[in-house]
């Protein structure tokens, strides 16, 4: 007896186009199998916000850095505070409360004392150079930063970076205006503990110059 065709297989060129959907809907489910759900938490307010984001990308980083981060993710740690994403580098990452080692393997950090998340001050973040923050060696004046928390999306404006000494904190008390500051050790690809720190300063855009 002869088996029923289906209509696609006597239109020329329908097996190439069989194959190429199935490799499509193959990449789309491995996409989405890297994608994980990610609470984000405002210890202040209470408010939460479920989020979903992709591992990242580690080809830039040190690879006793990328082990401390997959070793990292087993830990017990609060959620987030927010979500900083530099689209022109390609990086998203969770922004967590403070700067401690365990703290910055896993992401980014709010550097304790300076303004809280959704507060109108001056906000920190810090992230390490061989990790996540590599990627900011690529940054430039003009690129845009954005900031999800519980309760809103902030977009800031890049308009200066500064390198200075390791112990040189002056930054990180410039007058409390509304601006965001991001910090990491340089120079980028220094062996062994880096003798100054790497400076970025953006505006939200509606008070950029």
């Amino acid at each position: 007896m002869n088996q029923p065709r289906h209509f696609l297989s006597s239109v020329p060129g329908a097996k190439p186009v069989l194959c190429a959907l199935v490799l499509l809907l193959s990449g789309q489910g491995l996409a989405q199998e890297q994608e994980q759900a990610l609470w984000l938490q405002n210890p202040w307010t209470g408010s939460t916000k479920l989020i979903r984001v992709t591992a990242p990308d580690t080809s830039l980083w040190n690879g006793a850095r990328v082990m401390d981060y997959e070793q990292a993710l087993g830990l017990e740690t609060a959620p987030p505070l927010a979500l900083l994403t530099i689209e022109s580098l390609g990086l998203r990452v969770p922004v967590y409360n403070g700067t401690d080692e365990s703290t910055l393997d896993r992401g980014l950090g709010r550097i304790r004392g300076m303004a809280r998340m959704d507060e109108q001050g001056h906000l920190g973040i810090s992230g390490h150079r061989d990790g996540f923050f590599r990627a900011l060696k690529d940054l430039k004046v003009g690129d845009q930063i954005l900031l999800e928390s519980t309760t809103q999306t902030e977009t800031f404006v890049v308009e200066d970076f500064r390198i200075v000494d390791k112990n040189d904190a002056s930054v990180l008390r410039e007058p409390q205006d509304y601006q965001l500051t991001l910090v990491t050790c340089y120079p980028f690809y220094h062996v062994g503990n880096a003798p100054q720190r790497y400076i970025v300063s953006a505006r939200p855009v509606r008070d950029a110059r």
